[in-house]
């Protein structure tokens, strides 16, 4: 069971990673156009969106990590 949640945990780190890479290729879509108040809106918002799939990437990542190797040791030693 804790090997699932650690597989699920790095599947759900690379669609944060995906959603963030997106994110940024549409942010610089988004800076080519004119500057009006809602396009510097839109380019603060998707910074924030950035940040925030970033960091849960980044933790997802490592508690995903972290478990998978945890059971992959439980394993050797029974």
């Amino acid at each position: 069971m804790n090997r699932l949640l650690s597989i699920l945990q790095l599947l759900g780190a690379a669609l944060c990673f995906v959603i963030a890479i997106a994110t940024l290729i549409n942010l610089i879509y988004i800076s080519q156009r004119p500057e009006t108040i809602s396009v510097v809106n839109t380019i603060i918002d998707q910074g924030v969106l950035i940040i925030g799939f970033s960091a849960i990437s980044k933790l997802l990542f490592s508690k995903g990590l972290k478990g998978f190797k945890a059971t992959d040791n439980a394993s050797d030693v029974g």
